[in-house]
């Protein structure tokens, strides 16, 4: 089967869409021809078992003549659009379908209530009226990567052809933690953005400065300059600066001795379709604390971490309960949470159940 994934960028700083087309690409790769298809960056990140294909940014010429000229070599089975809300995403839709193809659209969350509220009237409203709805309406299938996403898409009411693929890791290439002694080191790795909910996790620090005498919280991330610089002010004002390392972005071999130098992941977002750094931290053996904006039921049931309300004093009060943990609990839940990772989030699940859309849709 020859399959041709669209995503609009592939550098490394845009965060879980970039890793997520990486780790799917690595095995969907060995299971069909894959080609990806996006537009050149700075950082752009490597994917294996693929084809790599850049085409031009101007949608009213280049982008097109680009695009055609890879839909008439490669003749795809398959056309899977990533993201929503850019005018790209959704005239490679168009266009792959005014030429026959079938097509599959991941939202990846752009299509949840929080980022739907957000610039409601100035810049989604003018969207959903020139582009997005209609590329949401006509696509042969949507995927969504949790029920929660389904749900929320079928209220939407512009399409029911939803399949729920959960994302997921190459847990064989991530190490565990062996040492659950404390080291006093607080977590938070993901694109930093307004809506994850940074300022909960850092007024929660500041409310229990006392009991974290000694900890560290270390805020790893790219984001807007501007923004990172308020956090940091931010910090400052709340008293806990001295305790508040942003350290940037980090990857690679240093993002999991991160990971496993820390006693607890904290992501207290406002809205996550999936959260593959939760995915990451819980593979490797670390205690999660996130919010229900993200559909982590799991660290509840499967006791590996914490599931919360979206807000400040949920967050205080999970840290306290984490604070409140012995070491032999906090490994407990570690093992829980690696256990959990590799019975269902592997990336080698993810792609067979793609595959499996796939050849439902070529029927």
């Amino acid at each position: 089967m020859k399959v041709i994934h669209y995503i609009p960028s592939l550098d490394i700083g845009s965060g879980g869409t970039t890793t997520y087309i990486r780790l799917l690409g690595e095995e969907l790769g060995k299971m069909s021809e894959l080609h990806i298809v996006s537009h050149r960056s700075e950082h752009p990140a490597a994917v294996r078992n693929c084809t790599l294909h850049y085409i031009g940014k101007d949608i009213l010429y280049r982008m097109r003549h680009d695009w055609k000229g890879i839909l008439d070599r490669i003749h795809p089975d398959i056309v899977h659009v990533n993201c929503c809300w850019l005018p790209s995403c959704a005239l490679i839709q168009k266009w792959s379908q005014n030429a026959g193809y079938k097509t599959v659209l991941s939202p990846h969350g752009m299509l949840e209530p929080w980022i739907m509220a957000r610039h409601h009237w100035t810049r989604k409203v003018p969207a959903l009226w020139l582009y997005q709805k209609k590329a949401v309406e006509k696509a042969d299938y949507i995927h969504a990567t949790s029920e929660t996403e389904r749900t929320n898409l079928l209220e939407l009411g512009y399409n029911d052809k939803i399949e729920v693929i959960p994302n997921g890791i190459n847990v064989s290439e991530i190490p565990m933690k062996s040492d659950w002694r404390r080291t006093k080191k607080i977590l938070f790795l993901s694109r930093i953005h307004e809506k994850k909910g940074i300022e909960f996790l850092l007024r929660a620090a500041a409310k229990l400065r006392d009991r974290l005498y000694g900890y560290e919280i270390t805020i790893a991330g790219d984001g807007a300059p501007d923004y990172i610089s308020r956090l940091k002010q931010y910090a400052e004002s709340l008293g806990i600066g001295s305790m508040t390392d942003f350290c940037g972005n980090v990857t690679g071999e240093s993002k999991w001795k991160l990971f496993m130098s820390s006693d607890v992941f904290v992501l207290p977002t406002y809205s996550e379709n999936f959260g593959i750094a939760v995915a990451e931290a819980l593979a490797c053996g670390i205690p999660v604390i996130t919010t229900k904006g993200a559909p982590w039921h799991e660290l509840e049931t499967r006791k590996c971490g914490w599931w919360t309300e979206i807000g400040e004093k949920s967050t205080t009060d999970a840290l306290e309960k984490f604070l409140a943990c012995t070491e032999n609990e906090l490994e407990e839940m570690g093992r829980n949470g690696r256990k959990l990772i590799e019975e269902k989030y592997s990336s080698l699940n993810m792609a067979g159940k793609m595959l499996g859309l796939y050849m439902k849709l070529d029927q």
